[in-house]
């Protein structure tokens, strides 16, 4: 009716968006079986492990149909692992938090009603959790995390910052850090950031090309083992024979290797802020006005989380490799810190990095008490950290801005 708002009633919203999020979950199991594996997301259509039988879409429905057939194929009985349960389920439970949280609990200031935008905001979370939930138990059950998942969140990170000014009114996203901009890092100056930034990118595109000409060589080069299996049967055969040949290189060496990518990332980096600072004052001044036009900021801003995630993480596990001799923290770890970055930015990424061990560390006792190792994937506890910071991050904006006054 004209002049009248139609008011969608909670339970309605609850029930789609769970529902959504049992489909997404179903979804991401394709993805923690497959990918890994280095089979396709979209064929051949899904069907049992055990005895090949295409999975009908009455059995397919997610949450619904585990439960009816009690964990087991129609057609064989063999057991489907809780996972698929586990996962389609713990998915749809995040969508209904993420907006209750956002929308109805009053926790999160700034904010946007979902229809005004906060949809964006949403989104652009959903996306976030989903990649964690996915590399988390890929991690778990392998000990690896797929780049390439990594990946697909930052990049859906960086345009999603760099587009939300369109959705968002800029100066919201900036006052409550609802997604990167170059004023998140608040003890920074912003130019300074997009300086450091658009240097570090430049130096990352020269690493790149100088590992595709083969002038800078790739830590734990197994490319040629992994491409001599070609027999699909084999694929959990070619994980392990992966996983024995890594334990053949030299850990120190490796990560020498790594630190002549890094290089140029830092050289860049440096020498873009100390060549922005040497600039004729008009000059300057032009290119801090176009550094922080919205769309720009966000760009650069949600780069600058992407390389403070993966540098945090990729100087740990550097710096611990070399001194205790043995391969510290997984580039998958990197990536994903990277991913974080690009959507709950700089600042925040710093956060739970030192958040995340806690919940390694309390694992890691449990491990050693019951189970005799000290090996554990720490993906899982990373995701912790960043679903921690995403829960708190008003009380942590309201810190910053009493200590920065900002």
């Amino acid at each position: 009716m004209q002049g009248s708002e139609i008011v969608i009633p909670d339970w309605l919203w609850l029930v789609f968006l769970f529902a959504s999020g049992g489909c997404v979950g179903s979804f991401l199991n394709v993805v923690v079986y497959r990918i890994p594996r280095d089979k396709s997301l979209v064929f051949p259509p899904s069907s049992c492990p055990a005895c090949g039988k295409h999975i009908r879409f009455y059995d397919n429905i997610p949450i619904v149909s585990w439960l009816l057939l009690l964990g087991r194929c129609r057609y064989c009985r063999a057991r489907i692992s809780p996972r698929y349960f586990v996962i389609e389920l713990l998915t749809a439970l995040v969508f209904v938090g993420i907006f209750l949280l956002y929308f109805r609990s009053g926790l999160r200031g700034g904010i946007p009603s979902f229809m005004a935008g906060g949809w964006f905001l949403y989104l652009t979370t959903i996306i976030l959790l989903s990649t964690l939930v996915a590399c988390s138990a890929i991690d778990l059950e392998l000990w690896i995390i797929p780049l390439s998942v990594c990946w697909f969140a930052s990049i859906a990170g960086i345009v999603a910052s760099a587009i939300a000014p369109l959705v968002i009114h800029p100066a919201t996203i900036r006052h409550y850090f609802l997604l990167p901009t170059t004023a998140a890092l608040v003890f920074v100056n912003q130019t300074t950031v997009a300086s450091l930034t658009t240097g570090a990118l430049i130096g990352l595109g020269m690493s790149l090309i100088l590992l595709a000409t083969g002038l800078i060589k790739r830590s734990y080069d197994i490319a040629g083992l992994k491409e001599s299996n070609q027999n699909s049967e084999q694929q959990q055969a070619d994980l392990d024979d992966t996983q024995n040949a890594a334990e053949e290189f030299n850990d120190r060496v490796e990560m020498v290797r790594e630190v002549v990518f890094l290089l140029p990332i830092i050289a860049f980096a440096i020498g873009a802020h100390w060549l922005v600072g040497l600039l004729p004052k008009d000059l300057y001044q032009s290119w801090a006005q176009i550094s922080q036009m919205p769309v720009i900021s966000g760009l650069l801003g949600s780069l600058a989380g992407y390389f403070v995630g993966c540098g945090f993480v990729w100087g740990a596990r550097i710096l611990f490799t070399l001194i205790f001799g043995r391969e510290a923290m997984g580039l998958g770890d990197v990536h994903l810190m990277g991913a974080a970055g690009t959507i709950i930015g700089p600042v925040f990424v710093i956060i739970t990095f030192f958040v995340a061990p806690f919940f390694g560390l309390i694992w890691a006792g449990f491990q050693m008490l019951f189970k005799k190792t000290r090996q554990i994937p720490y993906g899982p506890f990373l995701s912790l950290g960043i679903l921690t910071v995403i829960l708190l991050q008003d009380r942590i904006v309201s810190y910053f801005k009493i200590v920065f006054g900002r």
